[in-house]
């Protein structure tokens, strides 16, 4: 299974970057954060880029999935 990426993972509906780092839950406004992205080829996002809630993450043998109440559900 190919890693996905902090910017490939979420994407929001106007196309724009991420609002909020999808591994810590922090801005994304100064740039992407170098050590979330390389830890993000390994796991599933925690937190929705759209809001900084806390996602239900289930990972799979064969991937993961992660959902936001709010954004509803991504897979990688």
């Amino acid at each position: 299974m190919r890693g996905s990426t902090v910017t490939d993972a979420v994407t929001r509906p106007d196309g724009a970057a991420p609002v909020w780092c999808d591994r810590c839950g922090e801005a994304t406004v100064d740039g992407p954060h170098e050590t979330c992205a390389r830890a993000r080829t390994l796991e599933p996002p925690r937190y929705c880029g759209h809001c900084r809630r806390r996602m239900k993450v289930q990972v799979l043998p064969v991937g993961w999935s992660a959902v936001c109440v709010a954004h509803g559900e991504i897979r990688g």
